[in-house]
């Protein structure tokens, strides 16, 4: 008799212990359940969000595209060599970023004593098709500009290290009443060095002696465009692929 009852209560407690771990199961799979109805909308399985940050709607740079034409620009005429004159307060003998711009070049650039578009006297090393800009990335201590690296559209397509300039040999079109020459930025001027809202932006040339002149061009540039300093030209940065054949690209 004591056996029997004995048994009765061994069987009532594996039944109770099977349905708590019924029940446990199914309280088990209802949180698994709703786990995987919460995962896919969280960043990782543990239901930690992902940190917010800041998504800009364009990474372009301040600066404007190559294809924007200036319009109504005044230009002027300078060469490799020019000494300092009324109209000129810096000497050509160096360029702002070659330091010996003449004998890099070939010689003096005379603006008088042509043979086609090249000096006279000598066939220079350099492309004789070039401008300046009043804008030089590079300053004096050997350092990009702050503002280069957002005002500057190929700033970090073309960057090389730092205190290297990634304007210089950069192509330009120049537009004067229907002929399109090209040429490459190969100084700083007329007057101002760090106007990049007039040279990447929308402003105008800042007021200057030369009739508020945005733009020195070589004698190549003036004898191809048929103009003459203090002409009005229209101008546009090129990429290397848009460069049409010309004797802009005759140079060495």
């Amino acid at each position: 008799m004591i056996f029997a009852i004995g048994s009765s209560v061994v069987l009532a407690g594996l039944a109770g212990a099977t349905r708590l771990e019924e029940r446990a199961a199914g309280v088990h799979e209802r949180f698994l359940a709703d786990r995987r109805e919460a995962l896919p909308s969280l960043s990782d399985p543990f239901g930690v969000p992902a940190a917010a940050r800041l998504v800009l709607e364009s990474a372009r740079p301040r600066g404007l595209a190559s294809g924007v034409w200036k319009r109504n620009v005044v230009a002027t005429v300078f060469w490799v060599g020019e000494l300092p004159g009324e109209h000129n307060p810096t000497p050509n003998t160096r360029s702002a970023w070659d330091p010996n711009w003449v004998a890099n070049f070939g010689g003096y650039d005379d603006p008088d004593q042509r043979a086609g578009y090249q000096p006279a006297r000598f066939t220079p090393l350099l492309n004789p098709f070039y401008v300046a800009l009043p804008y030089n990335d590079v300053t004096m201590g050997g350092v990009h500009r702050p503002e280069a690296s957002e005002v500057i559209p190929w700033f970090w397509q073309s960057y090389r290290g730092a205190g290297i300039s990634v304007c210089k040999d950069r192509w330009l079109a120049i537009h004067h009443q229907g002929r399109v020459c090209y040429a490459q930025w190969e100084d700083v001027g007329p007057f101002e060095v760090d106007h990049w809202q007039y040279v990447f932006g929308n402003a105008d040339p800042l007021p200057n002696r030369n009739s508020n002149a945005g733009i020195d061009l070589s004698p190549a540039v003036r004898d191809f465009l048929h103009l003459r300093s203090g002409a009005s030209v229209e101008w546009r940065f090129a990429e290397d692929r848009e460069v049409p054949p010309g004797p802009w690209l005759h140079a060495p």
